[in-house]
Parts: C-alpha cells; sequence; structure tokens
C-alpha cells in the first residue's frame, strides 16, 4: 500500500506549556492558537502535549511540525523538555520542516547545538518591532516582506548562541536573533505570531504587579498594543512554502 502524500498528512503541534487558567478560559491554549494563526482546521493538526508526557509519532508522520511557547524555561531542562528535543534532533535530521516559536525557537536551538539562557538586556514585553537583517533579502519565507515590522513579545530567556549553520533573519531592539533560519526548512522566532493584542492586553494586566517590580510599566505597554499582521502571517506562509521531501530515518 502506497503512503500518503506529504501534503495529506497532518501538522504536528507539539504542545509545550499553556498560559494560566484565568487567560486559557478567555483566549485558548497556546496550541489552539497556533492552529488558528496557521491557518489549520482541527483535522489538519496532531496536537501533542509534550509539557504532559506525551510523544509524537515518527517524523515522517506528519507534513511539518509548529511548537508552541510555554512558561517554562529551556534552562530547567525538564525530562518532558529534553525528550521533545531529541525528537526534535530527530526530525531535523530527517527533513522535516520545522517552525518552533518563542520556547520553541529556543528549544530548536538548544537541540541542535545552540545556547539558551536569560536575556542579559532584559525582558521583552509588548509590541515591538522587528527589523529584518541583510539575509532576510534571499530567503523564501521572507520575500516581499517590509525591512521592518511590529510584532508582539513575551520572553525572559533568549537563544544567546545560535547553532552551527544557523541564520539570524531579524532583530529587535534587545535581541539579535528575533527570527532565525536554522536549516533549509526550519525555522523559529523568538516573538509570537499567533497573539494578537487582546491577548496580550489581558496578559499584561493581569501581570502587572510582577512586572512592575522588574521596572516595567505594564499599563503604558498595554495601551501601546498594536496589531501586527505581518507576523502574524510567517505560519501561514511557512505552511505555503515548497519544501523538500522527508527523509525516512
Amino acid at each position: 500500500m502506497n503512503a500518503p502524500a506529504a501534503s495529506a498528512l497532518p501538522v504536528l503541534i507539539l504542545h509545550t506549556g499553556d498560559p494560566d487558567d484565568v487567560l486559557r478560559r478567555s483566549h485558548g491554549d497556546y496550541a489552539q492558537m497556533l492552529r488558528h494563526a496557521a491557518g489549520l482546521e482541527p483535522a489538519a493538526a496532531r496536537i501533542v502535549r509534550a509539557d504532559a508526557g506525551e510523544q509524537p509519532l515518527a517524523p515522517s508522520s506528519y507534513r511539518a511540525a509548529l511548537i508552541t511557547g510555554s512558561p517554562a524555561m529551556v534552562t530547567d531542562r525538564a525530562p518532558w523538555s529534553e525528550q521533545a528535543a531529541a525528537w526534535l534532533r530527530q526530525a531535523a535530521a530527517a527533513g522535516l520542516p520545522i517552525f518552533g516559536v518563542c520556547y520553541g525557537h529556543q528549544l530548536l536551538a538548544h537541540a541542535l547545538g545552540g545556547a539558551v539562557d536569560y536575556n542579559p538586556r532584559g525582558r521583552e514585553l509588548g509590541t515591538q518591532t522587528i527589523e529584518c537583517l541583510p539575509a532576510a533579502a534571499g530567503d523564501p519565507l521572507m520575500a516581499g516582506l517590509p525591512v521592518s515590522f511590529p510584532a508582539q513579545l513575551l520572553h525572559a530567556q533568549t537563544v544567546t548562541r545560535l547553532p552551527a549553520g544557523a541564520v539570524a533573519l531579524a532583530r529587535s531592539a534587545l535581541d539579535d536573533h528575533q527570527l532565525v533560519r536554522l536549516a533549509p526548512s526550519i525555522y523559529s522566532a523568538q516573538f509570537h505570531p499567533e497573539f494578537g493584542p487582546e491577548f496580550m492586553h489581558d496578559h499584561l494586566l493581569r501581570y502587572q504587579p510582577d512586572y512592575a517590580r522588574e521596572g516595567l510599566d505594564a499599563r503604558a505597554l498595554a495601551a501601546g498594543l498594536k496589531p501586527t499582521p505581518t507576523a502574524a502571517s510567517l505560519l501561514r506562509r511557512f505552511l505555503g512554502l515548497r519544501q523538500p521531501a522527508t527523509t525516512h530515518p
């Protein structure tokens, strides 16, 4: 019996964490946010809760993989996270197209030999400007995009060293690795294509006292939020790229 065509396979969403219950009830969980942003119907996605110990099938079972954000920290080296990193190394070696977001961005870098730590330049929050770097000009994911665009940022840790062969495509004021190409079919973003201003607003106000202790004005950041359509388009653009065939390990 012939194997299904790659286009008929589902997209894996590797779920690595969630907002707190109050935000989740209002806005959905991170896997659902990622699925919506990617334009995937429920039947076209397979959500695997890595943070709950679930494991994906073999990479050849999927046409691509997306990795969510998380309140966890990659540097904690939680067993479930290290298990997910091992699967990602296998998937990368098999040529599976992968896109990681925030925690997923950091987890991919860690899995492929890079380094992750707290950002020495500080936490990034709110709608901030992403600036494309020269390498973006020839990249298929970035074709036709403006040289700078707004995106929603919500992170304390960052990729401090890229894996060998990875290329930074965009930066922000506090992070040189906002968008990275780790391999021809593997990308990751420190910013959140899947977050809209509504979620960011509620998050910032809910955690205002915590951010105030770090000297950050969450109310001012909430007032400065705006839509981020270019950033939001990246997951759909990624899934629409002509991808190389996946090899079978």
